[in-house]
């Protein structure tokens, strides 16, 4: 018998309650939290990528908030309370964010 491992991925999410937080639930039940200052500081849009490369990205989201989340399927596009709406987190990246990818 050849027992195959799945990567978990997510299953549900919401932003918390204070928005502060992006609650992930994974295929193995896990439930898993990432800071929404974490999520903007990690965002890989080509604008955050351009102003990390010239030097003009933030080191810090103070009170930074989640506005809105959408779900393409292979990944969540995640709005915040300054304007940034670019960023796009392929699901097994925002479990890598999360600290529960690594099964």
């Amino acid at each position: 018998m050849t027992m195959t491992l799945v990567a978990p991925t997510v299953t549900d999410y919401e932003a918390s309650a204070d928005l502060a937080t992006l609650l992930v639930r994974t295929t193995l039940d896990d439930a898993l939290s990432v800071p929404a200052e974490k999520l903007r500081l990690s965002c890989r849009c080509a604008h955050c990528t351009r102003a990390r490369f010239d030097g003009r990205f933030p080191e810090n989201f103070p009170g930074i908030a989640i506005t809105g989340i959408g779900d393409l399927g292979y990944g969540l596009n995640i709005s915040f309370s300054d304007g940034h709406d670019r960023g796009i987190y392929p699901k097994p990246y925002l479990l890598s964010l999360a600290g529960g990818g690594d099964r």
